[in-house]
């Protein structure tokens, strides 16, 4: 066994779950071992909801979960690692808790509804207290209080171990010497206020996790409850269970760089990534100290080397054309986005908006008479603004609901002209000048589109989420003395303000961009994934090594990815639906001829079903109609979640089913085979370039087989069914037969053993893939050089992989193109030939389109 390295050479994700446990992970780890990777990357292994098939909805922070096998059950999986030579990369969930039912489950959470303000464990949670006279609302209610009078009853329950109140499933504490009083008064007197469900829209006064009420923000940033939520990980780590960690949205919390150091201090430094997805231009902040991304902005490069942006002008003309969708419901992405966003903002973060502008007025009542953006200190404003602002802000016959209204309008035209996640400031430190440039940017372009009582706001509005203004004005000054508690005092309320206004922000962009937009615009479905912009479709090889370069210089141990838990489509199906962007003349042919009995609900619906259809390949009713039905809920365009228009869900389930998955089905799976050859094309150059790009390459269980899954639940399944219908486990037979020169029979074959060279290779030669290892582009040269990118990795290994196949193959082939290969006889890993010198193309992937050398 050899030792392990600090930093993985790959990882292997594993999504453990009641149906897989730590027991069956451990059943894969000699297939693991012979695939070639060095540690498996578990989903969250801490107490969960009952049943939870994902594990972000943690109740208990100090038990591995036993449905999972428990501590021991963990520690016997580690142990089997280690004899294999693998180590385990666990992931925690520091942003939020579950809500769970029977509420007893979440003991700190138990206490804080028994006791309210004054219980140990207040400050674990993000409650605005003042909101509700020191109450937490619970929205959980299926209808109004008054309805459900008869449904709730006081009852001794044994598992909470005292009487509690019981509404079906759920079970709520009472506060001491009340158990006895008549029912009406009983409610009145808990530290919780029961409500309908849809009230957590507009009086929600707990932070969530995004939009869900049942996940609740813990608040890491206090020491003590960072210490009690990371006493089993880090005892896991120290004792060597565990190897490092992925942090789940750390975006979510109060301050992440902050949080991250701590974490550091705490773990001895080991190797962690962090879920933070980053726009195109975006850099990760320098202060962050770990290892990196999970690799979101790995796959957005890599895709987009696989995207014809010539073709995507084509297919959005096209799709613009067939389904008729208005510029901001679909039929242009800026304005789908930014409509999303004020959708969101105004509906599912009511709530969040609201306790920001309450924090505003407090901080107003708190300076009467001043100015409180900091004219003097902010430059280059007008005083005619100045005046407009204070005049706005300040006292006067203008009543308190006229400022209020203005502060919330300011408040969500700056939140969705935020480009990015969030900005990333500190109460008490001056703000980046990225983020300062970035706000300011924002505000004034807000400002034509506000009301003139709201755009006299803005520059406080923007101050305030800077962190300048509080009573030191620009520089943050005594602000720096508030822990962003909810503390009173101007200070207090404006550092809360910062940190909070980052906190929505993101959770703003993830519901509007991700959630909603990715759903209403669908001219190329690969180019609405997670990481990705579809405003930016494209990566040409100049760009993707230029990429490459930074990260070997800044994080050259950060993730890469192609295909996660969270990824709506996977990077198989996606890469053969990039073909379309290569034969938009085809998808037009193809797309108009269909039709369907009975017709689809809308032309947009026909389009993006299809599409998904194709890129699956063979339609399955049991598949392909709840991804359809998700996607028509979360566009929130005729039907949503919570406001479901049953009819028109028949409409879409009945399309689906008598169309792509019934009369059709032959159709797209035959034009599913007119793509298949490029996107297995697509694929190899795929898996290839994330397999040997500076980064530590994380794989999604089974991918190193082609897999074509959909968005969750779709393609969260256990390991033995990575693909729906499928049994991809205990194969080191046909592994070891693959890689002792037995011929693939099939692109299962071919896929799996280039993975599994790769990873070997990689393991094998740290020198040329570690973290130290150097990064050389290798230009092509000819007539088809731009459909070759190729680089050098540490001196020793050669990565070759062709682009835009379709495209090259119509241009007529490689021709003369040539790549030329530095000093010494280089033998193709995966072939097995040998070449030096200027090399021909057309004779170096003449069997593949990819090719992996190395130096003799």
């Amino acid at each position: 066994m050899t030792a392990l390295s600090a930093t993985p050479s790959s990882t292997y994700r594993i999504q453990v779950q009641p149906g897989f446990g730590f027991a069956d992970a451990a059943g894969a780890v000699p297939y693991l071992a012979e695939l070639g990777v060095t540690h498996l990357h578990l989903s969250p292994v801490l107490e969960a909801v009952p049943g939870s098939t994902h594990g972000y909805d943690v109740v208990d922070h100090t038990r591995v979960r036993t449905e999972l096998g428990g501590e021991e059950g963990l520690r016997e999986l580690s142990r089997t690692a280690r004899e294999h030579g693998l180590g385990l990369i666990l992931d925690i969930v520091p942003n939020h808790m579950a809500v769970p039912a029977p509420e007893h489950l979440n003991a700190p959470l138990w206490s804080v509804l028994r006791e309210g303000p004054s219980s140990p464990y207040a400050s674990w949670f993000d409650v605005d207290w003042a909101a509700l006279g020191g109450k937490v609302l619970l929205p959980v209610l299926g209808e109004p209080l008054p309805d459900v009078l008869g449904a709730l009853a006081v009852v001794r329950d044994k598992p909470a171990g005292a009487k509690v109140l019981r509404y079906y499933d759920h079970r709520f504490p009472l506060r001491p010497g009340t158990e006895d009083l008549p029912l009406p008064r009983l409610l009145d007197e808990q530290f919780y206020r029961l409500a309908y469900w849809r009230t957590a829209r507009t009086e929600l006064n707990y932070r969530r996790f995004f939009t869900i009420s049942d996940l609740i923000a813990v608040r890491v940033e206090h020491p003590e409850v960072f210490a009690a939520t990371h006493a089993t990980i880090l005892r896991l780590l120290r004792e060597g269970v565990a190897d490092g960690l992925r942090i789940d949205h750390p975006d979510g919390l109060a301050d992440p760089a902050g949080y991250l150091r701590q974490l550091a201090e705490a773990s001895g430094g080991r190797w962690t990534v962090v879920e933070k997805i980053l726009q195109r231009e975006e850099p990760l902040p320098a202060d962050w100290r770990c290892a990196g991304t999970t690799g979101y902005d790995a796959l957005d490069r890599i895709d987009g080397l696989f995207t014809d942006p010539e073709g995507v002008e084509e297919l959005t003309a096209f799709y613009r054309e067939f389904t008729g969708v208005a510029d901001d419901r679909g039929g242009d992405w800026e304005q789908t986005a930014r409509r999303a966003a004020h959708r969101v903002v105004t509906g599912d973060l009511a709530a969040e908006v609201a306790r920001l502008t309450r924090t505003a007025l407090r901080v107003l009542a708190a300076r009467p008479g001043r100015d409180p953006a900091g004219t003097a200190e902010r430059g280059p404003r007008t005083d005619a603004r100045a005046e407009a602002r204070t005049a706005a802000l300040s006292e006067s016959p203008t009543d308190r609901q006229t400022r209020e209204e203005a502060l919330t309008e300011a408040i969500r035209e700056l939140l969705v002209r935020v480009p990015v996640y969030r900005p990333y400031v500190v109460p008490g430190t001056p703000a980046s000048a990225r983020d300062t440039a970035m706000l300011e940017d924002a505000a004034d372009s807000a400002r034509t589109a506000c009301t003139p009582q709201a755009a006299a706001t803005l520059d406080f509005v923007a101050d305030l989420a800077l962190g300048r203004a509080g009573g030191g004005g620009r520089d943050g000054g005594e602000d720096g003395a508030s822990d962003a508690d909810g503390a009173s005092g101007p200070d207090g309320d404006a550092a809360d303000f910062a940190v909070r206004f980052a906190q929505v922000a993101s959770a703003l962009h993830a519901k509007s961009v991700e959630d909603t937009a990715f759903y209403r615009y669908a001219p190329l479905l690969p180019l609405c994934e997670v990481g990705r912009d579809p405003g930016r479709p494209a990566t040409s090889p100049a760009q993707f090594h230029g990429f490459c370069t930074r990260r070997v210089r800044e994080r050259p141990a950060s993730g890469t990815v192609l295909s996660t838990h969270d990824t709506k489509h996977s990077a198989d199906l996606r890469l053969r639906l990039a073909v379309l962007s290569e034969l938009p003349g085809a998808w037009r042919e193809w797309l108009g001829a269909r039709r369907a009995t009975p017709a689809a609900p809308d032309r947009h619906t026909a389009y993006s079903v299809f599409q998904t259809g194709v890129g699956l390949g063979f339609c399955h009713p049991d598949r392909l109609i709840p991804a359809a039905l998700k996607a028509v809920r979360e566009a929130a365009l005729h039907t949503t979640w919570t406001e479901q228009d049953e009819a028109y869900e028949k409409a879409v389930s009945e399309f689906t089913d008598q169309g792509p998955c019934g009369a059709q089905v032959y159709d797209v799976g035959e034009f599913a085979r007119v793509l298949a050859p490029y996107g297995e094309a697509n694929s190899l150059g795929a898996a290839l370039l994330q397999l040997t790009m500076p980064g530590v390459p994380d794989l999604y269980q089974g991918t190193e087989f082609p897999v074509f899954t959909l968005v969750d639940p779709d393609n969260r399944g256990p390991l033995t069914e990575a693909e729906p219908g499928t049994v991809r486990f205990g194969l080191e037979r046909t592994l070891r037969g693959l890689l002792d020169g037995e011929p693939p029979r099939v692109f299962d074959d071919v896929k799996l053993r280039l993975t599994a060279v790769a990873l070997r290779l990689r393991r094998e030669r740290p020198q040329w893939y570690g973290p130290a290892a150097g990064y050389d582009p290798l230009a092509a040269r000819g007539p088809a050089e731009g459909h070759c990118v190729a680089f050098v990795r540490g001196g020793g290994a050669i990565t070759v992989v062709t682009r835009l196949s379709r495209r090259l193959e119509e241009a007529g082939g490689w021709r003369d193109t040539a790549l030329p290969l530095p000093p010494g006889r280089w033998t193709d890993r995966l072939s097995g030939a040998a070449h030096e010198g200027l090399v021909p193309l057309a004779d170096l992937l003449a069997g593949s389109p990819v090719a992996l050398l190395t130096r003799a």
